[in-house]
């Protein structure tokens, strides 16, 4: 959602705090199992197990962060709950080089869809300061959301909307059922020699790099330029190692190297070229 929000009171020290109880406490690997959080993957939320919940008032009352006799749920103690909730997430849900990257001394977020960083761009709801208190890094001031609105009814405010894109057909009954958008697809110019391949899939990570260093040998010895994606910043610099293993010259570009995205892209059509 696109979101207004303004200035919430300062916690940083509170952040820190509550940080430093997480590492204390261990994730549920199965259900019913041992454990004091369970995480959902899916719904990006973290929850306490009864045996968390006990756990959790154990440490705030060591801490000094609750009193004798009091419960974390009480509504006095909201606010420990929450900054409690958002360093879990924190530490569960969100990790460095992927969700992230630290630069000079701040969390920039990382887009999920496009790879690239947005600067200025902030988590809300406390857990962009949870993440900075987990990575040490200066805590800014939290922000609370004073408005917000989905991009699709963002978009539904104006009278007319046209666009252009090579992914909108994928995506046609969508544009037709929020927007009534009509999606046509127009023809390429020439005739179209792209084959679409089937995909493999391997039963280890290991296989399947395997298998992509050999489709890269192979591309190489056409003189086939190569363009390898990956999910996350992580797994394109493992696979900068293992190219570096195989002495296979190769550029990199993901959120890190956003500033030289120019220079590499003009190189990238080379013969050969990885």
């Amino acid at each position: 959602p696109l979101i207004i929000s303004g200035p919430a009171e300062e916690s940083s020290e509170l952040y820190r705090r509550v940080n430093e109880i997480v590492p204390r406490l261990t994730r549920q690997q199965e259900e019913e199992g041992p454990g004091h959080y369970w995480v959902d993957e899916k719904a990006k939320q973290v929850y306490l197990t009864e045996d968390g919940h006990q756990r959790v008032e154990d440490l705030l009352l060591e801490a000094g962060l609750l009193h004798g006799g009091e419960s974390l749920y009480d509504a006095a103690n909201l606010g420990v709950f929450h900054h409690m909730n958002a360093c879990l997430r924190a530490h569960a849900l969100f990790h460095r080089d992927v969700e992230y990257i630290v630069r000079g001394g701040e969390i920039i977020i990382v887009d999920e869809f496009t790879g690239r960083t947005m600067p200025g761009r902030r988590w809300s709801d406390g857990l962009h300061q949870a993440i900075e208190a987990k990575e040490e890094v200066p805590i800014q001031a939290e922000n609370q959301t004073l408005a917000s609105i989905t991009f699709q009814n963002y978009f539904r405010l104006y009278r007319k909307l046209a666009g252009m894109t090579g992914t909108a057909d994928t995506e046609a009954f969508e544009f037709q059922q929020i927007y009534g958008l009509e999606v046509i697809v127009v023809p390429t110019h020439l005739r179209m020699v792209r084959k679409d391949m089937g995909d493999l899939v391997f039963l280890t990570p290991q296989e399947k790099f395997a298998a992509v260093l050999e489709d890269i040998r192979d591309c190489r010895k056409r003189g086939q330029p190569a363009l390898v994606g990956t999910t996350s910043i992580e797994v394109s610099e493992l696979l900068a190692t293992l190219l570096d293993k195989e002495k296979i010259p190769h550029q990199v570009l993901n959120a890190k190297q956003h500033e030289r995205e120019a220079e590499i892209i003009v190189q990238a059509g080379q013969p050969g070229t990885v």
